[in-house]
Order: C-alpha cells, then structure tokens, then sequence
C-alpha cells in the first residue's frame, strides 16, 4: 500500500493553501538582507580556496613523490568539494536569481556562467523554465528520466529500458555531460524530427563551453605539473566525476522517490496557486540531515521548499521547511522526507523495477 495519504481540498482550502505558502514567501523576502549577502560571499569564498588548495595538493603530490598518495587524494577531495560547492550552493542558486536583488554582476542570474560542461543559457531554459514551470508533467518536464530513463510506470515502456541499470550507472558517472546535451533533444534528432543542421547549430555553444572545461581541466593544469602530469590529469577527472555522482544522487533523491508523483498534461489547464504549490509538493522529496549536508547539497535538501520558492536563497530553505511542513499537517499533505539512503534506496527500486513493463497502479495502490 502507498504511504501517501492526502486529504482532498475543497476549493476554499486550496485557496486558503496557497495564500499561506504565499504569506511564507512574502515574510522571508521582505526579511532578506545582510546576512545574505555575507552567506553566499562566504560561498564565494570556500569554491575558491578549496579549489587553491586542492590544485596545490595535486601538484605537491605530483613533484614530492614522499607524499603522493596522502597529498594526491586530500587534493581530489578539495577540488571536488570546490566543484560541488560551485555547481550547488552558488551557480544552481545563483542562476535562479536568488541573489540579483544584491547588483552584484559576479552574482546575476541571467549572466552568471558555472564551471561545468553544460552552458548556463541551457541549464537556464530546462531547468528554471521547463522543470519548475512544469515539473513532474509528462510530455512537458524533460527531467523526468532525462530522455534516458523510466522513472514512473506512465511513461511508455520499450525494450531498450531493459538496459536503464546500467545506462543510469554510466549516466550518473557523466551526468555533467547529460545535463550538457540534455535541451538538444537528440530524441527527436534520432526520430527525425529535427533536422541535423539544426542540432549543429544548438550544439555549438555547447561545444564551446565543453571545449574550454575540457582545456582547462584536462590539459592546461595537467600540463603545468610538466612530467607529473598524468597524476594531476587523473586527479582532475576523479573530482569531475564525484561531482556528477553526487549531483545524481541528490537530484534523483530529490525527484524520483517511491511517493513522487507525475501528472498528465490537463492536469496544469486553469491551475491556481494553489493547485501549483500542491503539485511542487506531491512532485518532490527532501533529504534529512544537518546543516553542512544541506550545504553540501545546495540545499536542495529541502527540495519542496525549493520548487515552492526557487528565487529565494536557498540557506533560507531550513528554516522555512518548519513552516511548510506545519502548513501541510494542517491541510492534511504528505510531506515527503527521509534519510539520504532511505531516498536513494528507493530511487534505486523505480529505476529497477520500471526497467520491466509495468503499469500504473490503482489509486491507493504503490
């Protein structure tokens, strides 16, 4: 049996539903200030001397050969701490325009460029247009399975999703370079319906941004170690890649629990506020855990408070969650949390078990 038990709302307590979600929203921005702005400099600050400090250990690993190994993995675990922080906690939030209102041009949203293959102009249009207009609607939210994978029993079975275990192993090893091509829709390339100077042309912003990580990354500090240089070169690419391992894990958690819902396109006609917040709930899932957890995962640890308020900043999300989280008792929601390996275990199963045929389930029924 579902664990999910929501209570259906009337029309006035939806109403009512969404004016308390708004009044939440309304309270923290007109509080946001200061302390704001020391916390994201603060940010600023730790991607930079975390990524100093881990290159310099790779180096220092790389020429001293008495200390390689200790200094070789302390380098790769500051650097892709660097790589996480500025990928979560900074350009994720930062490109949603959490902190515009602060007229910093190193912090604006629409301009602000991230240290990763995928190009901001793109992550901008499927992740803060498509997914948080439209999230968890088929047809319409590409981050449902990523064109790769099938999360839910609504979506259409074939045979190659046979192979999705494996495919979401190696997805999650790369996961930078699916995010990178996710807005080419190679699909629809692939089914003709787009032609293939068009896919020229979307990827060549892409294959520019690619060009340059893979420059510096991959050759330039490499090349800078002079004989040293395949430890560094390794070093750089274990940091991408726990990265992207990490990335997944806390996206996919956050997403494609056992209680995550998916929607049909008719479901957001004439949607109200309320409706909206409702499905930004029964679409998303949190994480629990401390404070330098929810750092570490750009506070989408508290993804429902992140698809309720996207434009606020995020180190608020913590302590907004105890609000919603009353908000949702009170109107009788589900409000869905658990433990890191509760969520991804779960997360796990659907991408198992939907690897087979398999079909929605009655209403009451996992």
């Amino acid at each position: 049996m579902s664990r999910i038990h929501n209570r259906p709302l009337s029309s006035d307590e939806l109403k009512a539903f969404g004016d308390e979600l708004d009044a939440i929203r309304a309270r923290v921005t007109a509080d946001i200030g200061l302390n704001d702005a020391r916390y994201i400099r603060r940010i600023v600050a730790a991607v930079r001397w975390c990524g100093v400090a881990g290159r310099a250990l790779l180096f220092l690993g790389a020429f001293v050969h008495a200390v390689l190994m200790p200094a070789w993995i302390a380098g790769v675990i500051l650097l892709a701490l660097s790589k996480i922080l500025e990928n979560m906690e900074l350009g994720h939030n930062v490109m949603h325009g959490q902190y515009d209102w602060m007229n910093d041009p190193r912090l604006n949203g629409s301009t602000y460029e991230w240290d990763i293959v995928a190009t901001s102009d793109n992550w901008r249009k499927t992740h803060n247009f498509r997914h948080h207009t439209y999230t968890n609607v088929r047809g319409m939210d590409d981050d449902i399975g990523y064109g790769l994978l099938r999360i839910f029993p609504e979506q259409r079975w074939r045979p190659f999703y046979l192979m999705q275990p494996v495919i979401a192993v190696v997805f999650m090893l790369l996961f930078e370079w699916g995010v990178a091509i996710q807005d080419l829709r190679l699909g629809r390339w692939f089914a003709g319906k787009t032609s293939t100077a068009e896919i020229r042309e979307a990827f060549r912003p892409v294959r520019r941004k690619m060009g340059r990580q893979l420059l510096k990354d991959y050759v330039v500090f490499p090349l800078l170690a002079g004989p040293c240089f395949l430890p560094v070169l390794l070093g750089n690419i274990v940091a991408n890649v726990l990265r992207s391992i990490w990335t997944f894990v806390i996206i996919f958690c956050g997403h494609f629990t056992a209680d995550a819902e998916v929607f049909p396109k008719q479901s957001i006609c004439n949607e109200s506020r309320g409706h909206w917040y409702l499905r930004q709930l029964r679409g998303s899932s949190n994480i629990a855990g401390g404070s330098l957890f929810n750092v570490l995962t750009g506070n989408l640890s508290h993804q429902i408070e992140h698809h309720f308020y996207p434009d606020l900043p995020a180190s608020r999300y913590a302590a907004i969650a105890v609000e919603v989280r009353q908000v949702c008792a009170r109107y009788g929601q589900s409000y869905n949390t658990g433990s890191l390996p509760r969520q991804f275990g779960q997360v796990i199963w659907r991408i198992v078990r939907h690897a087979f045929p398999s079909h929605p389930a009655p209403a009451g029924q996992a």
